[in-house]
Order: structure tokens, then sequence, then C-alpha cells
């Protein structure tokens, strides 16, 4: 059985409710429920919440929410491996025989079903623990600086201030969207990231939405491409 878990606390700062605030008309976390629904991947479509409301906007849309998250995993500074794993276990516990377990962060407007598929091919064909998207940095890394009370900016590596830009290593980031796991990984609390694959993917359909200036230029990107 594979499922799907969304992690969707009710405690959103930055953007207040953000997890059900509309986007492009829908709930956003709706996008997230409709790319799982479509892929056809999963045995059922969990929603971890510890909110109400976010749990009803989750049935209205065809997720399930057979638990309701704990406390003690819903505040500011709890990571996503032990809510995948208290997620899973609950599950387990209802009779569910699961061999994979998909976290989909319910922000990610810009989820595609073709990478959820690949993905998981990937997660089987090289018996990997955790399979996550990942895409480049829109400037290399090694050009980074900072900028100075005194207005001066300083190169973080100095050693590349006089290398071309085409001459430095390709670097990655998490594109924040999913990560596909054996059961046993998130049961261990393993690493998703050194423990994981990474599956590249452009980064122009990657936006971190932290931030209302992230809101707006994730409703212009997505809007741009109907």
């Amino acid at each position: 059985m594979k499922i799907a878990i969304i992690p969707a606390r009710g405690g959103s700062k930055r953007i207040p409710r953000k997890n059900i605030k509309a986007f492009c008309g829908k709930p956003m976390i709706a996008w997230a429920i409709i790319e799982a629904k479509k892929s056809g991947l999963f045995d059922h479509i969990i929603v971890s919440t510890d909110d109400d409301e976010i749990a009803s906007v989750a049935r209205e849309w065809g997720a399930e929410t057979p638990f309701m998250r704990p406390d003690d995993l819903a505040d500011d500074f709890t990571p996503t491996v032990p809510v995948v794993a208290h997620a899973v276990q609950a599950c387990i516990d209802l009779g569910w025989k699961i061999d994979y377990a998909c976290c989909i962060y319910p922000c990610t407007p810009f989820l595609q079903v073709n990478d959820l598929i690949a993905s998981l091919d990937l997660t089987l064909a090289q018996d990997a623990d955790f399979v996550y998207p990942v895409t480049e940095y829109a400037h290399p890394i090694q050009r980074a600086m900072r900028h100075l009370t005194n207005g001066k900016m300083q190169f973080f590596s100095p050693d590349c201030e006089m290398t071309r830009t085409q001459d430095l290593e390709q670097a990655y980031h998490d594109a924040g969207q999913f990560y596909w796991g054996k059961v046993s990984a998130w049961l261990e609390y393993k690493k998703m990231h050194t423990d994981g694959l990474g599956m590249p993917i452009p980064n122009w359909r990657v936006v971190d939405i932290d931030s209302f200036e992230d809101w707006t230029r994730a409703e212009l990107i997505f809007k741009s491409m109907d």
C-alpha cells in the first residue's frame, strides 16, 4: 500500500491560515490533494493536522483525516520526519499494511503528477529510503555575498571572486514539494536529505511560499501557466 501524507498545521505565522487561504480560486491545500488524487498512486490521501477547519477543508477536497495531530507535533519547531512518522504509525494502527508513504507539503501549487510518478519509479528502481525533488540554484552559491553594515559587499568564498560563474560547480537545493519514503525509513527517523536521492526538476516552478511577496509571485507564475 502507498499513502500520501499532507502535513498541514493550523498555526502558520508569516501567512496566517496559509494552508487553506484561497490561491487562484481554491484553498491552497486543495492543489496538493488534487494532484495526489490525479496521480492514481495512492490508496489513501491523509492530511495530518491539529486544526478542525483544515481537516474539514481537506475532506471537502477528497482527503482523509482519520486522526488529529497532537499539539506537541504542531509547533513552529517540529521537523517533518516526526510528523510523518506519527501519521504512518497512526495508519498502521488502523490496520493498514503500508509499504511507502509520500509526504506532500500543502503549499505546493506547482506539484506535478509526472514528478510524483518519476520519483516513485526512482525510489523502486534504486531501492532508496527516500527520493525528493531538487532544483538548481539560480546563481552559483560560491559567489554568494554578505552585505556589511558599512554598505560594502563581501564574498563568502573570496577565492571564487575572479572565477567565471560557468566554471563553478552547480549546486542544488530541496524543492520543498514532496518526499517519497519507505515506511521503515520514516519510522526509523532517517534523514530525508542525506539518506535520500535527489531528482532534479526545473527551478522556474519551484517557489517557497513563506511571505506575502512569495504568494503574489507564485500566483503570477501559476496564472501564466493556464
